[in-house]
């Protein structure tokens, strides 16, 4: 969940650093008293906290093996010919 909430807050980031750079006019009256470099390094920011937001959020699969659940390959082969054939659990 907080992956989609990081996504969203990425793509609203997106669009306060198109109008703040002049590619879309919203044509709101506020927006014109405000510096568009202020209105575009909001943008900037929402983008960095989106993804920051969204890379913070682990996988199910990876919390099972950092609680002990270690799986180790098993290789079939000798040297640089070893392929994985399969994982067991410890």
């Amino acid at each position: 969940m907080k992956r989609v909430i990081g996504y969203a807050i990425s793509i609203a980031g997106l669009a306060v650093m198109t109008i703040g750079f002049g590619m879309v006019n919203v044509g709101w009256k506020i927006l014109e008293t405000i510096k568009p470099s202020y209105i575009s390094s909001v943008g900037i920011i929402a983008i960095i906290v989106g993804v920051v937001i969204a890379l913070q959020s682990k996988s199910r699969s990876r919390k099972k093996i950092d609680k002990g659940e270690k799986e180790v390959p098993i290789y079939e082969g000798v040297g640089k010919n070893r392929k994985i054939v399969g994982y067991r659990k410890d």
